[in-house]
């Protein structure tokens, strides 16, 4: 049976606060079930150039610049990721009665079928992907792959049935208030970030543990201390993953758990071992991605096979921005993982390379701390240059420089603020054999919309070289 919206939006008016990724597929669909769209944003209309006429044609009041959160009238409000679901006027158009609501809060409370929903600070991207192509490889079920990856999902849940499967990366932004529960939750890892946008680390971790209510199952990492925390006060049954064999007594009185051992992916499952896939088998590189398959073995085990995970293993070459090749030029490969947002990120990309490493930090200031990021760089013995950009520029540099290790690791600093030059430099620090690495270690927003516009301005400057 599919889940039909039409009822729910029909002549209703219906206000879209920001005009970004999640909310236009949303405009779309609401648009051909009747309803009456409201859509506020602080651009101007020139400023959103193709998205403002295309909310024009949709016949969309535009509420547009300063004034764009002044009072608001209607009967549904989709506030988009990124404002936080106090903001006064949000608290103001509850108390009118109007249901206030986001995309994939609506989705997970609509949705028809399983849902299987990753959140975390890192890796949850490559992950949902995995989880979706094991699911895709075992074909048993129609598969939808999005959230706070590729696209919005609300939108297809027309396309849905019970027997569809949806695969659902959800930031902190989108748990806050998802009211209903997903089937699987996963938690990758709880580590700091976006301590600009939430009031505090409690905050943060209340956010990604909201995922765990209600579910039926979840799948939790045994070397993260914030999940075994979380494991405790965890209503559903709970099966772990980790990096290394986990003790028996955890597996005894859990689900039991997958990680490696003797150069397999294993699973421990009613008091046994079973190997899935052969690490060698893995076309990803590092021991961050051994972790990946793993979260993904734990979290699709009910629903596809070791033979599908086998299959992806040896085919996937990974996702867009995340260590991707982008060329090999003079002897040197430049790589592109844009989607490094965070220390911990940048931590494992370079621990995935062999070769001499010239990298490319900084960006976006999430007010999170940099000494994680000063001592991965400090004690990889394969970085040999490091260029600091953007707005975090300075505060890596005191952090590199206050290390008690970084004058002994010989590493060669270099500043640019501007990304285009950083670039450029680095290249030309970099010798036949090393490679040239974009892991930032920050968001891209001050200056770019996101980590693929960041990415694939690397490419282009790299291409250009």
């Amino acid at each position: 049976m599919t889940v039909d919206l039409s009822p729910v939006f029909k002549d209703k008016r219906v206000i879209l606060l920001g005009a970004g990724v999640s909310n236009m597929p949303l405009a779309r669909m609401l648009s051909e079930m009747g309803a009456k769209i409201e859509v506020r944003d602080k651009k101007t209309l020139e400023e959103l150039g193709a998205t403002g006429e295309e909310l024009v044609s949709l016949g969309a009041d535009l509420v547009l610049g300063d004034e764009y959160l002044s009072e608001m009238e209607g009967d549904f409000v989709f506030r988009s990721p990124g404002f936080r679901p106090d903001i006064p006027v949000l608290e103001s158009a509850r108390a009118k009665g109007i249901c206030v609501t986001g995309e994939m809060e609506m989705f997970i409370d609509r949705a028809p079928c399983p849902v299987i929903g990753i959140t975390g600070s890192d890796g949850k991207s490559t992950t949902t992907t995995l989880v979706s192509k094991i699911l895709e490889e075992n074909g048993e079920r129609r598969v939808f792959l999005g959230g706070n990856i590729g696209e919005p999902l609300l939108h297809r849940v027309g396309d849905m049935d019970e027997d569809s499967i949806a695969c659902a990366e959800l930031s902190s932004f989108q748990l806050m208030t998802v009211k209903s529960p997903v089937t699987v939750a996963v938690i990758k890892n709880v580590t700091p970030n976006h301590l600009n946008w939430h009031t505090g680390m409690d905050e943060y971790i209340e956010a990604k543990a909201k995922i765990l209510k209600g579910a039926k199952k979840a799948v939790l990492n045994y070397d993260d201390e914030v999940c075994r925390t979380l494991a405790e006060k965890c209503e559903c049954p709970v099966m772990w993953f980790s990096r290394s064999p986990i003790p028996e007594d955890v597996l005894l009185s859990s689900l039991g758990g997958v990680y490696p051992r003797d150069g397999y992916i294993v699973v421990y499952c009613g008091g046994r071992e079973e190997r899935v896939v052969a690490l060698e088998d893995i076309l990803l590189p590092g021991d961050h991605n051994i972790e990946n398959y793993s979260t993904a073995i734990a979290a699709t085990i009910d629903y596809a096979t070791a033979e599908d995970v086998a299959k992806v293993a040896s085919t996937f070459g990974g996702v867009r921005h995340r260590l991707e090749l982008v060329r090999e030029k003079e002897g040197v490969k430049f790589y592109n993982s844009s989607i490094d947002s965070s220390p911990t990120r940048t931590a494992a990309a370079i621990s995935a390379l062999s070769c001499p490493i010239r990298i490319i930090c900084g960006g976006y200031d999430k007010n999170i701390p940099f000494e994680p990021l000063a001592d991965a760089l400090v004690n990889c013995k394969n970085i040999r240059t490091v260029v600091l950009t953007g707005a975090t520029l300075e505060k890596i540099k005191d952090s590199l420089l206050s290390h008690p290790d970084f004058e002994k690791s010989g590493i060669e600093l270099i500043e640019k603020k501007d990304f285009t030059e950083a670039v450029i430099a680095c290249a030309d620090s970099a010798d036949a054999g090393d490679c040239v690495l974009l892991s930032p270690a920050c968001a891209s927003f001050d200056a770019f919309p996101n980590f693929e516009v960041r990415g694939e301005r690397f490419k282009e400057i790299v291409a250009g070289l």
